[in-house]
C-alpha cells in the first residue's frame, strides 16, 4: 500500500502537537503541508508551536502557512487554561529557525491539492475557519479533495458548552459551510476523543529515551498531566490522523448531521440524527441544513495508543 497524502489544519496546542508528531513520523503518511488557524491560542503562537513540533520530529521542509486570525463571526475564545500560556505546555522550547510559507493557508491548500498526483485528504484538528474559506474561495479545487477527516463535534455532549465541542463552537458558521460542502466528511468527535491516552509511566519512559521526538512527546505529555492534574492524558486530536491510515481500528456510521449556528444555548452543537429509519421518515431533519457525515462511534483503544507510541518511539 502506498502513502496517504494529507494536509493538516491545526491550532497547535498539546494534543495537536501529538498529532503533528505522528503525521510527520509515520511511514505511511505523506504530509504535504500544514495550515494554521486561530483556536487553542492566537495565530502567531499556533504557527510558532507548529514549527517547533516539526523540529522535534526531525521533519524535512514541510510548508507551514498562516491562516485565519479569528472566526468568521464573533471573537476568538482561547483554551490557554488547558494548553498553557504558549498553547503548548509552557515548556520554554526554543523558537524554530524554519520559515513560514509566504502563501496564505487558503492559497497553500489550493496549490498542494492542485499539484498532488495522488488523492489528498484534509485533516482539520482545529476550528474550521481556514477550510470554510478555502471551500468558498476555490470551489473547483475543492471538488478534487478526496475527503475531510476532522476532529470536532459530538454525537453526545459537548465540552466548550453542555451541547458543543470546542472546535465547532469556536466557529459554527465555518463548520456549517464545511459540513454542507459535499466533500465526503468523517467526524472524529468527543465520543472517542478522550479515550486513547498516555500515562505517566509511558511518558516518563519516552522522556528518558535517546530519541528526540520521543523526548519531546514525553515531556509534553508530562507537562499536560501536571497542568490538568490527571494521568493518563488524552492523545486527543491524534486519533483523527490515525483513523485515516488505520480505519480498521475505528467503528463509524453514516448519519444526518446539522451544525447549530443559532445564538441560543445549543450554538455549535453537531446534531447527529441517530433515530431509526421509521422515526426519521416521520419527522426528517431540515434537509437544507443537514449533511451526510460518517461519525466515529468507537475505537480499539489499545490499538490506537500503541500505534502512536511505536511511531513516536520505535
Amino acid at each position: 500500500m502506498g502513502k496517504t497524502s494529507i494536509i493538516l489544519d491545526v491550532d497547535t496546542g498539546v494534543d495537536d502537537a501529538f498529532a503533528v508528531l505522528f503525521a510527520a513520523l509515520h511511514p505511511d503518511i505523506n504530509l504535504l503541508g500544514i495550515t494554521c488557524v486561530d483556536g487553542n491560542t492566537n495565530i502567531d503562537q499556533v504557527v510558532a508551536n507548529t514549527l517547533k513540533v516539526l523540529d522535534a520530529a526531525g521533519a524535512p521542509e514541510i510548508p507551514v502557512a498562516r491562516g485565519a486570525v479569528k472566526p468568521l463571526l464573533g471573537k476568538s475564545q482561547y483554551a490557554e487554561y488547558v494548553h498553557g500560556a504558549d498553547g503548548m505546555g509552557d515548556l520554554g522550547i526554543a523558537p524554530s529557525a524554519r520559515k513560514v510559507d509566504s502563501r496564505s493557508a487558503v492559497e497553500l491548500l489550493r496549490d498542494l491539492i492542485e499539484q498532488s498526483k495522488d488523492p489528498v485528504t484534509i485533516v482539520p484538528l482545529a476550528p474550521l475557519t481556514n477550510i470554510a474559506l478555502f471551500l468558498r474561495a476555490f470551489p473547483e479545487t475543492a471538488k478534487k479533495v478526496h475527503r475531510i477527516v476532522l476532529m470536532g463535534g459530538s454525537a453526545s455532549a459537548g465540552n466548550a458548552t453542555a451541547a458543543a465541542e470546542f472546535n465547532i463552537w469556536h466557529d459554527p458558521e465555518a463548520a456549517a459551510i464545511v459540513f454542507q460542502s459535499g466533500v465526503p466528511i468523517t467526524m472524529y468527535g468527543l465520543d472517542v476523543f478522550m479515550r486513547p491516552g498516555i500515562n505517566r509511566e509511558q511518558a516518563t519512559q519516552m522522556q528518558n529515551s535517546s530519541n528526540p521526538a520521543a523526548q519531546f512527546g514525553g515531556s509534553l505529555a508530562l507537562a499536560f498531566m501536571e497542568r490538568l492534574g490527571v494521568s493518563p492524558v488524552t492523545l486527543g486530536d491524534y486519533g483523527a490522523v490515525a483513523s485515516v491510515i488505520r480505519p480498521d481500528l475505528f467503528t463509524t456510521e453514516m448519519f444526518d448531521v446539522v451544525v447549530d449556528t443559532s445564538a441560543g444555548p445549543a450554538r455549535g452543537q453537531t446534531l447527529v440524527d441517530r433515530r431509526d429509519a421509521f422515526l426519521k421518515e416521520l419527522e426528517p431533519l431540515d434537509l437544507e441544513d443537514s449533511a451526510k457525515v460518517r461519525v466515529t462511534l468507537d475505537l480499539d483503544v489499545n490499538g490506537v495508543e500503541q500505534l502512536w507510541l511505536t511511531t513516536i518511539n520505535p
